[in-house]
């Protein structure tokens, strides 16, 4: 098993904190892991994205071409990487904001709205959580529930350790808006 994701969006989204609790996760199902960010120079607003390989035997690099699976959270990051995503592979876009979807028929594609399901909460920092459900069920690699939830303690600092509950249910919420069908 090998699966080389990458999430990409704006500064602020918490796609750098998504991809340390994927990695967090992958340890912990004792998996062979690499975290890779990268993002500009402002922290907020400026694009940022984040290479997780999770694999069953060692990685020899953490710099990739193509993906398994592609996340991407705006339009700038849906036009670079849809395009890097191998052919049989996933690609989950969150629908607010994108003007041009992705046509290519040769990955399975899941457009999640991923703004309205945050609102549900009532604060804006579940929107990472709800995304990373969905990336969660799309996942041929099925990540361990409570893997994920001690990836979340490990990542949150202690002073957010309130907000795991909310986390866990955005989790849960995310995972809803796959559809396998698709």
């Amino acid at each position: 098993m090998k699966e080389e994701i990458i999430i990409a969006g704006f500064g602020g989204q918490g796609v750098l904190s998504m991809g340390k609790i994927l990695a967090y996760s992958g340890l912990m199902d004792n998996k062979e892991v690499t975290w890779f960010p990268a993002y500009g120079p402002e922290q907020r607003g400026g694009t940022a994205n984040v290479t997780v390989i999770l694999s069953d035997e060692k990685i020899s690099s953490p710099v990739l071409d193509a993906y398994d699976i592609v996340i991407a959270l705006n339009q700038q990051s849906l036009d670079k990487f849809a395009p890097k995503v191998k052919p049989g592979g996933i690609l989950i876009y969150d629908t607010n904001g994108i003007h041009k979807p992705p046509t290519r028929t040769d990955i399975t594609i899941y457009p999640i709205d991923a703004i309205s399901a945050t609102m549900e909460f009532g604060n804006p920092k579940a929107y990472n959580m709800v995304v990373m459900g969905a990336l969660i069920k799309a996942m041929p690699y099925e990540l361990q529930q409570e893997h994920v939830e001690l990836g979340l303690a490990k990542s949150l600092p202690e002073r957010y350790h309130h907000m795991i509950p909310m986390n866990i249910n955005a989790i849960k919420k995310g995972r809803s808006l796959v559809n396998p069908e698709n």
